[in-house]
């Protein structure tokens, strides 16, 4: 099986060449891993043991990253390696995490496995979520370094599941411990017959918790917000502005609206600034205007947006229209209600928001208006609705810790 697995992932090695010729985010998804090798021999210190965490994506790193500070905090003397699969992840974090080596993931060959962990030589592996390789599983295994799963989530859909998942099926039990978000996963571990689990929690509350703590002055949002009611819409999407922008269009004076979109490339942001009738500015010539005198503020970069909610009033989060769901909790830990389009199912901590009352679902453009209209007028209403976010995010809180007490067994 091994045989046929390195096979498919080979042919899609070739093919994603060819498709690198058309598509940026491919073609760096493939020089990244060209360098990977060299990287290693370049920047690994052999005079230190090591701790590999390997995330998917930026959203993955952001559950993982509570686990990584308190593992340089209390590790000093290791290296700590991470590694992204997708573009996304790596070309966001790759200048931002010194002295940590940030590398992407090889395609998930046995000799790929195998000459990465020859270089990186780690003590042990964190994977984080969703991320199982059956190759670099393997070679793990054979080479005697445990591997954990942390914040991992199962559902019955995955293939795990399934009567033809046998093949990761038995990846998974190479996991020496796995630290899971619910007690449905520990149900459906239990039903694979593997009892190495502890039901931990959430990283992502303790993460956005941390955020709070360091939260920063931005002088320029408070220029920006002045005495106004503010509104921030974060990671947006297309199909989030055929609800938004009407309102925004619309509203009344007083009010001012933060939009930081999930896509920041220049062609997105034009097409967004030629559907707006209102006095706008970008955050990238926020120093050519006063801010005051402008009602809504295009964040047209990324690595501001979990600050910036800090000053909203409300917060609308996207991609439950179309794309899924982004990050809830980073506005929810502020105190302050949230509005989010109707596909939120399967994001736990969404789906209890909602029965809770901390978040509210608008349905199409008219429920949106109903429903923003009312919370931006009704500071009461507001305040309601966020002390039901600020008590889920305090009740849930503690997930790294239990991680760190695992992952200190294994490394004594």
């Amino acid at each position: 099986m091994f045989f046929l697995y390195n096979l498919a992932v080979l042919l899609s090695w070739f093919f994603l060449h060819l498709a690198a010729l058309f598509n940026l985010k491919i073609r760096q998804f493939v020089t990244g891993r060209k360098q990977v090798f060299s990287y290693l021999r370049t920047h690994r210190d052999r005079d230190k043991p090591l701790i590999w965490v390997h995330t998917a994506s930026l959203g993955e790193f952001e559950q993982g990253a509570p686990v990584l500070d308190m593992l340089r905090e209390e590790y000093p003397e290791h290296q700590l390696l991470v590694t992204f699969f997708s573009p996304s992840g790596y070309e966001v974090k790759k200048s931002r995490l010194s002295p940590h080596l940030v590398t992407y993931l090889p395609m998930d060959t046995g000799r790929n496995a195998r000459n990465f962990l020859r270089l990186a030589q780690p003590e042990i592996a964190l994977f984080v979520k969703y991320e199982v390789w059956p190759g670099f599983y393997r070679e793990l295994q054979k080479a005697g370094i445990p591997i954990l799963m942390i914040s991992a989530i199962f559902r019955r859909r995955q293939i795990y599941f399934k009567w033809y998942g046998g093949f990761l099926r038995n990846a998974l039990k190479r996991v020496a411990h796995f630290y899971i978000q619910d007690d449905l996963s520990a149900d459906l571990l239990k039903d694979l017959g593997i009892p190495r689990y502890t039901v931990s929690g959430d990283t992502r509350f303790d993460r956005v918790l941390k955020i709070l703590d360091n939260q920063r002055t931005l002088p320029f949002m408070e220029r920006f917000r002045g005495d106004r009611t503010c509104m921030v819409c974060g990671s947006t999407w297309p199909e989030d502005y055929e609800r938004l922008l009407p309102f925004i269009n619309s509203a009344e004076s007083g009010q001012c609206f933060v939009i930081a979109p999930h896509k920041t490339d220049a062609r997105s942001i034009e097409a967004l600034q030629k559907s707006i009738r209102r006095n706008t500015v970008l955050y990238s010539r926020r120093e050519d205007t006063s801010l005051r005198e402008v009602d809504i503020l295009i964040v047209d970069t990324i690595g501001l947006l979990t600050q910036i909610y800090r000053y909203a009033d409300l917060a609308y989060v996207g991609g439950g229209f179309a794309t899924g769901l982004h990050n809830t909790l980073e506005p929810a830990v502020f105190g302050i209600p949230v509005l989010i389009g109707p596909r939120y199912r399967g994001f736990r901590e969404a789906e209890e928001l909602v029965a809770a009352g901390g978040i509210r679902v608008v349905e199409d453009q008219t429920d949106f208006a109903s429903q923003a209209g009312e919370l931006m007028i009704d500071s009461k209403l507001r305040m309601e609705l966020g002390q039901v976010n600020t008590a889920y995010i305090e009740k849930n809180k503690g997930a790294s810790n239990q991680i760190m007490a695992g992952i200190r067994r294994f490394l004594s």
